[in-house]
């Protein structure tokens, strides 16, 4: 096609400029209709190119959505691929205040930087909300409700709404191991945490991944919630803490909050020494250990600990008002 609209315009570029025979005023009609044509035709050509890179552009999107009690979540597909995991960069952070950031000493655990291969595999959309911990656990153990844990020291002391889909926190390892269990019992599903490598991969936007430092822009503030850019500061405010999963910007395969929000529980093990030799194919963390992985900045941190290399480890009974997690399967 392509070719025959090229002869047909050499066709009439050639009758334009060799028929010296023709009058003046068909020589001139016949340049007006070439020029007409040469428009219509780049024109064309231009559209078809645009419409071309807006499909390209266009993010698609694989999920599958579940339903417990009545409370609907979406698990994104994420097609396997190979990565380089870790950074070999130095990091120097000063830590404001407040701040929910454990092992504050603990900011150079990403080296080395090494390559891993991850098999496809489903991670949440969003964090592990308020609403669907209920659904499956029957309360709510999140500081920043009004209605969350009773036992939780402090947590009535200001009114910090009844959101549901603010993320849960203030959950252990091990109470995230007692939520998927139920949750597995009533969706005949075998949900669990996901690995290091893979959530990472999956911050990192999987093979779609364009390179950002934070999980789907080099712009933290438009894809994640910390300290420096919460609501307010004032903890006796409904917008101070954590905020609604999903209402910053995702990253390329359509996940929310990897940068921050809540720090997310891994299902791994934590060995300092674990990326200097771990396995090149689905590394799933050491075999044993004190602590376990966790992943992703938190609304209470700075966003320096924001991004998709970062990493630290925390003692599987730990809780923490910034501290939740996101389901794999």
């Amino acid at each position: 096609m392509e070719t025959e609209k090229k002869a047909n315009i050499w066709f009439l570029m050639k009758k334009t400029f060799t028929l010296r025979s023709w009058t003046p005023q068909k020589q001139l009609i016949m340049k007006i209709k070439l020029y007409i044509i040469l428009i219509l035709a780049f024109g064309m050509y231009g559209l078809t190119c645009h419409a071309q890179s807006a499909n390209e552009n266009k993010q698609v999107v694989t999920s599958e959505d579940f339903t417990v009690n009545g409370v609907t979540f979406k698990m994104i597909h994420v097609e396997g691929g190979t990565y380089t995991m870790g950074s070999n960069e130095e990091v120097f952070v000063v830590l404001p205040e407040p701040t929910c950031v454990a092992n504050p000493k603990d900011f150079e655990l990403e080296n080395p930087a090494h390559e891993v291969t991850i098999s496809s595999f489903y991670i949440g959309q969003t964090e592990v909300t308020q609403e669907l911990w209920i659904a499956v656990m029957g309360f709510n153990p999140s500081y920043f409700n009004s209605t969350g844990n009773p036992d939780y020291e402090s947590s009535h002391e200001f009114d910090y709404g009844t959101n549901l889909q603010r993320p849960v926190e203030h959950v252990s390892w091990d109470d995230c191991q007692v939520f998927i269990n139920k949750l597995n019992q009533l969706t005949g599903k075998n949900f669990r945490l996901p690995t290091e490598a893979e959530w990472e991969y999956a911050a990192r936007g999987g093979n779609k991944s364009q390179g950002h430092e934070y999980s789907g822009s080099k712009d933290f503030y438009g894809v994640a919630w910390c300290i420096d850019n919460i609501p307010t500061t004032k903890k006796d405010s409904q917008k101070y803490g954590t905020q609604p999963v999903a209402t910053k910007k995702s990253n390329e395969l359509g996940i929310y909050d990897m940068s921050g929000n809540v720090i997310e529980w891994c299902n791994d093990y934590w060995d300092e020494n674990y990326y200097k030799s771990s396995p090149k194919k689905d590394p799933k963390g050491p075999k044993k250990g004190k602590y376990r992985i966790r992943r992703g900045g938190g609304w209470g941190g700075p966003s320096q600990l924001s991004k998709v290399n970062d990493r630290a480890y925390f003692e599987p009974t730990e809780r923490g008002r910034a501290l939740g997690f996101r389901l794999a399967l």
